[in-house]
């Protein structure tokens, strides 16, 4: 059984295959949770999580553009973006406490970028709580 860290890690791979040109990326979604065991309520968290970036991707990228200083989302790299995506979505439309949303981002950041991405994708994440905030 995937943990929810596993579960994000595939959606973010998902949201980056998406972000490439694979339109067609959805058709695989069943194989490829069935591959990293993702199943049960973890597949449940997990299509919720990607419907949920993609149903609400222009609130999500208007949030990060507005939280990035010298940057905009097209500039960044397509893993940082993934990552920032889900991130904020789940700052914007979960339950979920915000410190634990930043820090699966910031580790997935760790794993899968490069050693400056895991400070930009915390500064981001957390304007974007500020932001909530007020």
């Amino acid at each position: 059984m995937a943990t929810r860290h596993q579960v994000r890690e595939s959606i973010v791979g998902l949201l980056y295959a998406g972000d490439i040109g694979n339109a067609g990326i959805d058709k695989f979604i069943d194989e490829l949770f069935e591959e990293k065991k993702i199943r049960n309520l973890q597949k449940d968290f997990a299509l919720s999580l990607y419907q949920g970036v993609k149903d609400n991707l222009v609130a999500v990228d208007l949030a990060i553009n507005h939280n990035l200083k010298e940057w905009d989302l097209s500039q960044i790299g397509n893993i940082e973006r993934a990552i920032l995506r889900l991130g904020a979505y789940e700052i914007l439309y979960s339950e979920l406490d915000n410190a634990v949303v930043i820090n699966e981002a910031i580790e997935l950041a760790k794993k899968l970028c490069n050693d400056t991405s895991p400070k930009f994708i915390n500064g981001v994440l957390d304007a974007i709580c500020k932001d909530q905030e007020v």
